[in-house]
């Protein structure tokens, strides 16, 4: 299966933690980095998901933020320090692309906010992204 998602990056699943509805999955990603998806309860048991389970970490661009250090007393809880390696730019939007450990995030965002953070080649950022706004593939 062909997928729009532009971040995929593998990883392992390191604990699930089932709740009534959702359930919290801890991914270590193939760099190292941890990340928490939040996904339905149903999903993680329909994937068989456990500790040690082969994923991969879907996350839409637009759902990646980018700040310019770290950020505290947020509840976004994944938050991956990175460089940028690249950005480009369009009327309205631009794409720019994060090399994180092992991998790389690219994420959609304004021009404006490129400007406005002075993003170019070689800025240390970091990326942010919701729990729920990762979803979780097996291989």
């Amino acid at each position: 299966m062909s997928l729009s998602i532009r971040n995929q990056i593998p990883g392992t699943v390191t604990a699930v933690t089932p709740g009534e509805v959702m359930a919290t999955v801890g991914v270590r990603l193939v760099g190292g980095q941890e990340v928490t998806a939040a996904i339905t309860r149903e999903s993680a048991e329909e994937l068989g998901l456990a500790a040690g389970s082969a994923v991969r970490a879907l996350i839409k661009s637009t759902e990646v933020s980018l700040a310019t250090g770290a950020v505290d007393g947020l509840s976004i809880r994944n938050q991956l320090p990175g460089t940028v390696s690249d950005v480009a730019t369009g009327g309205a939007m631009a794409g720019v692309k994060v090399s994180v450990d092992g991998a790389e995030l690219t994420a959609a965002i304004t021009k404006d906010a490129v400007t406005d953070l002075g993003l170019e080649a070689g800025s240390t950022v970091t990326a942010l992204i919701k729990s729920t706004e990762i979803s979780l593939a097996t291989a």
